[in-house]
C-alpha cells in the first residue's frame, strides 16, 4: 500500500511508524497512510528561509511569469490529479472547482505583475514632501519578508486550498510550507510532485508535509507568515499560540462561517430572481458535497414566501443524485469520510432541538453505483427555524455538509440583524431586482460579511455565484469568520511583505526605489532620451528641450482644430471675474506643443506612444509665454511580447514644463526658481524596444566567417546532421525565401499561422531537436552536393540571391512549409533564428 509523502529540505521523505490510515470516501477502502512523525521541523523551517533569497531576488515580472510557466505545465497533467479527486468524494465539478480554480488562481496572480515595478520590491502610493522646498521627502516601500509562509489548510480543497495561498506568496518572493489536512492530503502531494518535477520553482520555494504538525508553531520567527483554514474553534487556539505572540508573526484565520443568502422582498414566486435563488441554494448545499467555507448555511427569506421557498427547494433537491462521482448522472459525491458524517449528525442534530428538519434525513438511501454503507454518503437536508430571532442554535452551529436552514423575515431591517446574528461571515448574498433594496442591504450589512454579492436577472448570467471566491477579491471576513483577508489581488501581495517608511532627499529616494521622484537631481543623457533602447534607460535620464513661444495664431488655431471654444481661449472681453487675465493657451494645446519639442523624429526603439498616466495644469499660460520642457524617464515597466511586435518594455516619462519668462533675465537662477517656473506637469508613456542580444545578426560576412571555421570533423552537440547537411539544410531554407523551391504544402493549420508567426518576433531560441516537416524521419537527407566546400559555397550563392530578391521584390511574401508566407521582414527574423540555431549546434558561434 502506497504512503503518502512529504517533501521536505529538498528531498521526498515519510514520517517514522505506520503512520494514519486513509480512505476513499466513496468505497471506504483504505488506500494509502500518512505519517510525519520524526521530521525536524526547525531545520526545515530553516531550509526554506535559506533557500528563499533566490525568489527573493526575482523581480516581480519573473515572479509572474514563473506561475504563469507553472499553471501552464500543471494543466497539462491536471488529468490524472481529477482521477485522484474522485476519491475525496468530488464529482468532475467539484473538482474543477479545487483543481482548475487552483490553477485559476495562479494565473489571475501572474497577472498582477503588471501592477508592480520591474524590480524585487514595491513603492507604494505617491512620494511625501516633508519640506517647503521638496528637497526631504518620504516614500514607502515593501519588500519581502525573510521568512517562511506557513499554510495549515483544510480538507475541502486540496489544490485550490494550497494554490490560492502559494500564489500570493511566491509573488511576494516568499517560500512556502504547506500543512494540507491529512483526508486529502494525496491529492496535494500530487500536484507537489509535478511542480517539483517541473523544475519552474527555485528549490526551497515549496516544501509540504503532508499532514497535521502539531509542534510548527513552536519553530516560528518574526519574519515568518502563518495561514489557517478551517475550524473556529481550532483557529482560535492556534491564533493564540505563546510562540506566534512572543514572535509577533503575523496569523491569517479564514474559518468556517455562517454564510447568509437573503430572498429580496421583490422576489416572488414566477420571478427570474426568485428561481435564481433556488438554484443558488441547492447549488450551494450540492457542491463538494456541502463541504465550502462559503456554502449558504442560512436561508433568510420573506415570512410570506416561507412555504413557496420550502416547496421549490424540496422539488430542486429531488433531482440531486447521489453516488459514484465518476458518472456524469450523479450530482453530489460524498463527504471525506465516515467522522466528518458523524460530525454533521452531531450538528443537525444540535440544530433541530428547535429547527424543524424539513426535507432529507440520515437514513440509507438509493446511491448510483456505490454503497451507501460503505461511502461517506449523505443526504442533503433542509431545515426550518421559525423564531430565528430566539432560537440561537442555527446562528451558532453549522453542519458542513449538505445542509442548509430557513427562516423568515418580516422587514428588510429583520433580514440584515439575522444575517449579522452568525456574528460574521465570508459572503452573503442578496437576490433582488430592486437596487434600493441591494443598496440597503450591503451598505448596512457589510460590516459582518467579507463579500457581499447582488444578483438580479441582470447579473446572473456571468455570475460566478454566492461561494466562489476570486482571486483579485478578499477572501475573509471578520468575527466567527477569522478577521483575516486572504488574496484581493495586489493587497493580498503585500500580506507577504514588509512595509517601510524611507526618507531622504529626492535624488536618494530615487536611487533606492528605481523611480524618479520629482526635484530629484537629474542624469544628463548623453543622446536623445528616445534613442536609447529599453534596457539602456534609467531613472533620472533626462533631456531639457529649446525654447517655443506660444502665440496668439496658435491659440486659435488649435481652437479651431479641436472644436474647443473655451471662452477663455476665444473670447477675452469675457475674462473679468475669471483667474484668467490674458487669451489663454488650451491645456491640451501646452502639452501638445511639449510633445513637439521633446518627440525624438527619427526611427528608433521607441514604438509607440502608449498613453497618459497623469496630467496637471497648475497655472494659466498666456499668448506670447515662452516654453522649455523637462523629459526624465520616471520609471520603467516590463511588458510581455505580444502578437508579432518585437519583445519591448513601457517607459514612464516625467514631464515637466516651464515658464521660461517667469524669471528675470528669463533664465531661472535657483532650483527653487526653476520650480516656480513649472506650469504644467504630465507622465506620458512609449513602448521601447529592447535590444536583441540573444542572436548574431546575420549576413554575408557573419555566414563566411562562421563557414571558414566548419570542417568535416565538426561534431554537432544535438541531432544526426552532418556539417554538410546542416549547410544544405541551411541553403534550401533560402531558396524556399526566393521561391526557387516552392513545390511543398505549408503543414501549419491556418488557424494556427499567426501564432507560429509571432514566436519569429521574440527572443527566443529555436528549440533543439525540431524536426523541419519536410525532412525525413530519422534519416538524413540525400546531398545535393559534392562535398563541403560546394556546399557552402553554395549556401553563399543563395544568400545573395535572397538579398537580391528581396531588394528588388520588397512587398513579396513567400512560402514556408512551417510559417506559411513570410514578408522580407519576417524572412529576416527567420533567417536569424534559423542559422543561429545551427552555427549553435556545430559550436560556430
Amino acid at each position: 500500500m502506497q504512503t503518502t509523502q512529504s517533501y521536505i529540505q529538498g528531498q521526498w521523505t515519510s514520517g517514522k511508524g505506520e503512520g494514519q490510515p486513509i480512505y476513499d470516501s466513496i468505497t471506504g477502502e483504505q488506500f494509502t497512510s500518512i505519517n510525519v512523525d520524526g521530521f525536524n521541523i526547525p531545520e526545515v523551517l530553516a531550509y526554506g528561509r535559506e533557500k528563499g533569497e533566490a525568489l527573493r531576488k526575482m523581480t516581480f515580472q519573473e515572479r509572474g511569469n514563473m506561475l504563469k510557466s507553472l499553471a501552464f505545465y500543471l494543466q497539462k497533467k491536471k488529468k490524472a490529479f481529477y482521477e485522484l479527486s474522485y476519491r475525496t468524494g468530488a464529482t468532475k465539478m467539484d473538482s474543477w472547482f479545487d483543481i482548475d480554480g487552483g490553477f485559476g488562481n495562479l494565473f489571475a496572480n501572474a497577472s498582477l505583475r503588471k501592477l508592480f515595478p520591474n524590480q524585487p520590491f514595491d513603492v507604494e502610493g505617491d512620494p511625501i514632501d516633508l519640506s517647503r522646498g521638496g528637497r526631504f521627502m518620504a516614500h514607502h516601500i515593501l519588500v519581502p519578508k525573510e521568512g517562511v509562509a506557513i499554510h495549515i489548510n483544510a480538507f475541502n480543497f486540496p489544490v485550490w486550498g494550497m494554490l490560492e495561498k502559494c500564489a500570493v506568496n511566491w509573488m511576494a518572493g516568499v517560500p512556502a510550507v504547506v500543512l494540507p489536512a491529512p483526508q486529502s492530503a494525496y491529492l496535494t502531494e500530487a500536484v507537489v510532485k509535478e511542480i517539483i518535477a517541473s523544475g519552474i520553482l527555485p528549490e526551497g520555494a515549496l516544501q509540504l508535509i503532508s499532514g497535521t504538525e502539531k509542534t510548527i508553531l513552536e519553530s516560528v520567527e518574526s519574519q515568518d507568515i502563518v495561514t489557517f483554514t478551517g475550524s473556529a474553534s481550532t483557529g482560535k487556539l492556534l491564533k493564540n499560540h505563546p510562540r506566534l505572540l512572543e514572535e509577533s508573526v503575523p496569523f491569517t484565520m479564514e474559518a468556517d462561517s455562517l454564510n447568509a443568502c437573503i430572498l429580496g422582498e421583490d422576489a416572488v414566486p414566477g420571478t427570474p430572481e426568485f428561481n435564481l435563488f433556488i438554484r443558488e441554494v441547492r447549488n450551494e448545499m450540492t457542491v463538494k458535497c456541502g463541504q465550502k467555507c462559503t456554502a449558504i448555511r442560512r436561508a433568510i427569506v420573506p415570512e410570506h414566501l416561507m412555504e413557496d421557498v420550502q416547496i421549490a427547494l424540496g422539488k430542486a433537491l429531488d433531482k440531486v443524485t447521489l453516488g459514484d462521482p465518476r458518472l456524469k448522472e450523479v450530482r453530489m459525491g460524498s463527504l471525506i469520510d465516515k467522522k466528518q458524517v458523524k460530525a454533521v449528525q452531531e450538528a443537525v442534530s444540535k440544530i433541530s432541538k428547535t429547527a424543524e428538519i424539513v426535507y432529507g434525513d440520515f437514513n440509507s438511501t438509493e446511491i448510483i453505483n456505490a454503497e451507501f454503507e460503505k461511502g461517506a454518503f449523505i443526504k442533503p437536508i433542509l431545515m426550518r427555524e421559525d423564531q430565528p430571532f430566539k432560537n440561537e442554535a442555527v446562528h451558532v452551529t453549522e453542519a458542513f455538509g449538505p445542509v442548509s436552514t430557513l427562516m423568515p423575515y418580516k422587514t428588510l431591517d429583520e433580514a440584515i440583524q439575522l444575517s449579522k446574528k452568525g456574528k460574521g461571515s465570508l459572503v452573503s448574498s442578496i437576490f433582488t431586482n430592486d437596487d434600493r433594496i441591494a443598496r440597503d442591504y450591503t451598505i448596512q450589512a457589510a460590516s459582518h460579511h467579507g463579500r457581499i454579492l447582488s444578483i438580479n436577472r441582470e447579473s446572473a448570467k456571468q455570475s460566478t455565484g454566492h461561494g466562489s471566491p476570486l482571486p483579485n477579491l478578499v477572501h475573509g471576513g471578520p468575527g466567527r469568520a477569522g478577521g483575516g483577508e486572504e488574496m484581493g489581488g495586489k493587497r493580498g501581495i503585500k500580506h507577504f511583505m514588509q512595509r517601510c517608511a524611507i526618507q531622504g532627499s529626492p535624488s536618494t529616494l530615487t536611487e533606492i526605489t528605481g523611480i524618479y521622484q520629482p526635484n530629484a537631481q537629474y542624469k544628463e543623457a548623453e543622446k536623445h532620451p528616445f534613442a536609447y533602447h529599453w534596457d539602456d534607460i534609467q531613472p533620472g535620464m533626462s533631456l531639457k528641450t529649446h525654447n517655443r513661444t506660444l502665440t496668439d495664431t496658435d491659440i486659435i488655431n488649435f481652437g479651431n482644430l479641436t472644436w474647443d471654444h473655451f471662452y477663455a481661449h476665444t473670447d477675452i472681453t469675457s475674462l473679468e471675474g475669471s483667474i484668467f487675465k490674458q487669451r489663454t493657451a488650451h491645456g491640451y494645446f501646452i502639452i501638445s506643443a511639449a510633445a513637439g519639442l521633446f518627440v525624438y523624429p527619427n526611427k528608433g526603439p521607441v514604438a509607440a506612444n502608449y498613453g497618459l498616466e497623469e496630467i496637471r495644469f497648475l497655472r494659466p499660460l498666456y499668448h506670447n509665454d515662452t516654453i522649455h520642457v523637462r523629459l526624465t524617464c520616471k520609471e520603467k515597466v516590463d511588458r510581455d511580447q505580444k502578437g508579432k511586435e518585437l519583445p519591448s518594455g513601457i517607459v514612464k516619462w516625467y514631464v515637466e514644463v516651464f515658464d521660461t519668462n517667469v524669471t528675470e533675465g528669463n533664465i531661472p537662477e535657483t532650483e527653487d526658481e526653476e520650480q516656480e517656473a513649472l506650469v504644467a506637469i504630465a507622465t506620458i508613456l512609449t513602448m521601447v524596444q529592447k535590444k536583441q542580444n540573444t542572436f548574431h545578426e546575420v549576413n554575408k560576412d557573419f555566414i563566411e566567417n562562421r563557414l571558414n571555421r566548419l570542417t568535416e570533423e565538426s561534431e554537432a552537440k544535438w541531432g544526426m546532421m552532418t556539417p554538410q547537411h546542416m549547410v544544405e539544410h541551411l541553403e534550401v531554407g533560402l531558396r524556399m525565401a526566393t521561391g526557387e523551391i516552392s513545390d511543398f504544402e505549408v503543414v501549419t493549420p491556418e488557424e494556427h499561422i499567426d501564432k507560429v508567426q509571432e514566436t519569429l518576433y521574440d527572443y527566443k531560441k529555436m528549440p533543439r531537436g525540431y524536426k523541419m516537416p519536410l525532412m525525413k524521419e530519422n534519416q538524413l537527407e540525400t546531398l545535393r552536393h559534392d562535398n563541403l566546400d560546394e556546399a557552402k559555397n553554395a549556401l553563399l550563392e543563395a544568400y545573395k540571391a535572397y538579398e537580391i530578391f528581396f531588394r528588388e521584390n520588397p512587398d513579396a511574401a513567400t512560402k514556408n512549409a512551417v510559417f506559411g508566407n513570410l514578408t522580407a521582414f519576417e524572412w529576416k527574423l527567420l533567417n536569424r533564428k534559423h542559422f543561429n540555431h545551427h552555427f549553435e549546434q556545430f559550436n560556430l558561434l
